[in-house]
């Protein structure tokens, strides 16, 4: 269900889980830091995949760290006005940020005046986890596999298409990854959100949609959808029957939503060792990892460096889709 740089991350986590779950000395000898609640701000609207993942880490980190953590949502823009917070913020460890797939890979190619460089105003301290997504189009389409959709495609070009929940997310990028690999012309659909685009894709308005696939799982379940790919590297256990797109000839089609906990530039090193420390011990815990896993995803960990590779290879390749896609906020 991983791409190669998720896969490395985690194998690092192995020993970063080992050391998490260690006492935390350094929190308990200097209360300097930290000496108030701590913000955990989130790029976008509460009861989405990032807000959850936030309000789960803020509920574990409080009491490693002795402080309240609170979260505050400024969504909008594509996650770039929370981003963008974060990144103007005091570089004093009292604001943090859920740091997620579109705002650190994709938005400084598809943005031409972003506020924040992800690469540069932002310091990264651990990835927590990352999902899959699955191609998936009405209980009644004639698509029964990704074959068919790219012969359908060839057949008709530029006439099927795929819905999004906005320009340049997961949902869109997958698409647009589809349709360069597989050489076929398809029309993106982008709607203001996943639901209203899943909404359409279950009244059949749209032919396909890539979903994330924890919000996929109760459409497919009910039969609603039918799931013609996952786009991991492996099979899920939560969907053994769907295979990947490796496996139906198209093994550049591999996507994976991660996110992760990111700092102001300039925050202190050792604040951002004590975070990652701890947020490794949030992520290292067994309820932590039961919720992650239950939503189709894998929990990652690792180092500040681990989560700065992770996004310096992702920006390299979704940039390169947006540029080869032409494609514009």
């Amino acid at each position: 269900m991983t791409t190669p740089e998720v896969d490395l991350l985690r194998r690092r986590a192995l020993l970063a889980a080992a050391v998490a779950l260690a006492p935390l000395p350094l929190l308990a000898q200097d209360r300097a830091w930290p000496a108030r609640p701590i913000k955990i701000i989130v790029g976008y609207g509460p009861g989405g995949n990032a807000d959850l993942r936030a309000r789960q880490i803020a509920l574990h980190l409080a009491p490693l760290l002795g402080q309240a953590v609170i979260v505050e949502n400024k969504p909008g823009a594509g996650g770039n006005i929370g981003t963008d917070f974060v990144a103007k913020a005091a570089p004093d460890g009292y604001t943090i940020g859920i740091g997620s797939f579109a705002p650190l890979a994709v938005n400084k190619a598809l943005f031409p005046k972003l506020p924040f460089d992800p690469l540069t105003d932002i310091v990264p301290v651990v990835a927590t986890d990352s999902g899959p997504l699955v191609l998936c189009v009405p209980a009644k389409s004639a698509f029964n596999s990704v074959a068919d959709v790219v012969q359908g495609a060839r057949a008709k070009p530029g006439k099927l298409t795929f819905a999004s929940g906005g320009i340049g997310g997961s949902h869109h990028l997958s698409g647009e990854l589809l349709k360069q690999t597989a050489g076929i012309d398809m029309i993106h659909v982008p709607y203001k959100g996943g639901s209203a685009a899943v909404s359409d894709l279950l009244g059949g308005n749209v032919d396909m949609m890539f979903e994330q696939m924890y919000a996929a799982l109760p459409n497919i379940r009910s039969g609603k959808v039918k799931p013609l790919g996952i786009s991991s590297r492996k099979r899920s256990a939560l969907l053994p029957d769907v295979p990947t797109f490796g496996e139906q000839g198209l093994p550049e089609v591999v996507v994976t939503n991660w996110q992760g906990v990111i700092a102001p530039k300039g925050t202190p090193a050792e604040i951002v060792n004590r975070l990652n420390i701890a947020l490794n011990k949030v992520i290292a815990a067994p309820e932590f990892r039961k919720v992650v896993t239950e939503q189709a995803n894998e929990v990652i960990g690792g180092t500040p460096a681990d989560f700065t590779t992770l996004i310096r290879t992702e920006s390299q390749k979704w940039s390169e889709v947006v540029r080869q896609g032409n494609i514009k906020p």
